[in-house]
């Protein structure tokens, strides 16, 4: 997805090369997010579940929290959230593509020499750090989405009833209560996750990549099928070597609890809580369904863009 040049000839021919990338990026996105949102409300709520006094749990498994999920709340309840990652996926995609290419571009050591792996490992992590400007709010309000029926069905148990919420007014309720940072919660935790994925995520493609047969045009690209493998196995890995991360964050986001659930106050609060009451374990909930939903992710990014999706759109010859 995040293929960098190292030589950047001008400030138009930037702007050239990088409009496709954006917009490539946020197709893949929205084609991505359509694709396998279902799991990763699945993975939300395994993540956001804790382990009752006597062991007991909601959800036993991923297809047990998917048959439940799919019989109370139907095809489009498996949807909760999406219209919040379709809306902002495109700018935190063009985003992270910009950056990684910008820092790919001043940690160059010079024209035509290979950039060394902790230089690759710098420039990822400071492009995942940038994308937690979008991606922080749009985490926060998908959770919020996510989460509600597991809320819902906890509270009817117990004989209550949760009113139904909105991307639109939880915006509103915290811009009301706590200003323009209530949208980012869980920053610190976000911030860990995305450039920890992107520190593992970009190095580790850029190897995979080149692994693989190159296209017969002498342009020195890979095939794209090459490069759509390469996506899917370096997503999938380093989405499982960031999980114990997305759980702490994804619990730090959650505004609103079910009865009884444990809060927890920040970062080292939630890592300890977690631990003592849940065990190791605990870290890699729903780690299955994040790497099947990442793997595809990144893979059809690769393929939208050596397809040249975005280059046929624009009429610009690649």
């Amino acid at each position: 997805m995040e293929r960098s040049r190292e030589i950047l000839p001008g400030r138009k021919h930037v702007c050239i090369l990088l409009l496709p990338k954006i917009i490539n990026g946020g197709i893949a996105g929205i084609i991505g997010v359509s694709c396998v949102f279902p799991l990763d409300l699945v993975k939300t709520r395994l993540q956001n579940q804790q382990i009752g006094p006597n062991g007991e749990r909601q959800y036993t498994s991923m297809l047990d929290c998917f048959r439940k999920t799919y019989r109370a709340e139907g095809y489009f309840g498996m949807y909760r959230g999406s219209a919040v990652n379709i809306l902002l996926i495109t700018p935190e995609k063009a985003i992270k593509l910009a950056a990684n290419d910008f820092f790919r571009h001043h940690l160059s050591p010079g024209p035509g020499q290979k950039l060394p792996l902790p230089r690759e490992m710098a420039a990822g992590g400071l492009a995942g750090l940038c994308q937690i400007i979008i991606t922080t709010p749009m985490e926060l309000l998908k959770i919020q989405l996510q989460d509600a029926g597991r809320i819902a069905a906890q509270a009817k148990e117990g004989g209550k009833v949760v009113p139904k919420i909105s991307a639109t007014a939880i915006t509103l309720e915290l811009l009301r209560t706590k200003g323009i940072f209530g949208l980012y919660k869980g920053i610190g935790a976000t911030m860990l996750r995305d450039v920890s994925f992107s520190i593992v995520y970009f190095p580790l493609f850029a190897h995979l990549n080149a692994l693989g047969p190159r296209k017969g045009d002498g342009s020195g690209e890979a095939v794209f099928w090459c490069s759509f493998l390469a996506g899917c196995s370096a997503g999938s890995l380093a989405a499982l070597a960031v999980n114990p991360f997305d759980v702490i964050k994804t619990r730090l986001q959650l505004l609103k609890k079910a009865e009884g659930e444990i809060v927890y106050s920040g970062i080292s609060d939630a890592i300890v809580k977690t631990f003592k009451n849940e065990g190791v374990t605990a870290f890699f909930k729903g780690g299955a369904c994040r790497m099947i939903v990442i793997a595809p992710l990144f893979g059809i990014a690769q393929m939208v863009y050596y397809l040249g999706v975005a280059e046929f759109l624009l009429g610009i010859e690649r």
